[in-house]
């Protein structure tokens, strides 16, 4: 039947994808689920694509062993305290030998490629590309760009050591609980993950333990332990110091 040829080609991609050791957290057979087409109209070519991209992507974050993965608001400026906090915090972690890597664009991106860059420390920018494109913010000295939003979110999830999420819109929260949900249902390794700023993310975290935790018990408490929650820059560096010693 015509689900067939596409079985064959996800086959090949999923163990293409695994060659050298290489594990995603998207599964080949949902490529067809994620595109929204049904699988008859899926053609090898977009596949390939895909598995071009996927390749292309992981070869790109081989050449960082120590990054720090940077989320928040596109929307803000020098002028908004978290901007500033996410350019502080970036530099003084581009110092202790981390790469910054943020979605590349304005904003909280643009702030912690700012801080990297005037450390002299690695700038890095994952990209999307859109019909109205995201340009890349000046301080970015090495970018890659995907033309899949669910690639691009895959390589956002497996290229650092530690992540930190600064306020945001529906993209930020999106890639919060897509990090914690890898990290709960353990298809990635333990990984630090900080949230800055308290009177941004204590009602949010409030109603995780209360409503999602005590009252429908839909987690375990020990899910609650996969953040921490620091309210400005210095506390941040602090901890992912804590953290880096503790790891060691």
């Amino acid at each position: 039947m015509a689900q067939l040829p596409i079985h064959r080609e996800s086959k090949k991609l999923e163990a293409t994808l695994k060659q050298g050791g290489l594990e995603i957290c998207l599964p080949a057979s949902q490529v067809a689920e994620l595109l929204r087409l049904p699988p008859e109209d899926i053609k090898s070519v977009r596949l390939s694509r895909i598995m071009k991209e996927f390749i292309s992507g992981f070869e790109f974050l081989k050449g960082y062993t120590k990054a720090a993965t940077f989320f928040g608001s596109s929307r803000v400026d020098e002028r908004n305290f978290y901007y500033r906090e996410a350019q502080k915090l970036a530099h003084r972690l581009s110092q202790e030998g981390f790469a910054i890597i943020t979605g590349g664009g304005p904003g909280i991106m643009e702030a912690a490629n700012k801080g990297a860059y005037e450390a002299g420390g690695k700038s890095v920018g994952i990209n999307i590309q859109m019909y109205a494109e995201q340009k890349i913010n000046k301080y970015v000295d090495a970018s890659t760009s995907f033309h899949y939003f669910f690639v691009r979110k895959v390589m956002l999830a497996f290229a650092s050591e530690i992540y930190i999420f600064f306020p945001g819109g529906f993209g930020t929260l999106d890639e919060f609980f897509e990090i914690i949900t890898l990290i709960q249902t353990k298809k990635i390794k333990p990984i630090p993950v900080l949230l800055v700023g308290k009177s941004y993310w204590q009602e949010l975290l409030k109603w995780i333990e209360l409503a999602v935790y005590e009252e429908n018990h839909a987690i375990e408490k020990e899910h609650l332990e996969i953040y921490r929650l620091v309210d400005n820059a210095d506390e941040a560096f602090a901890l992912v110091k804590e953290l880096v010693n503790h790891k060691s």
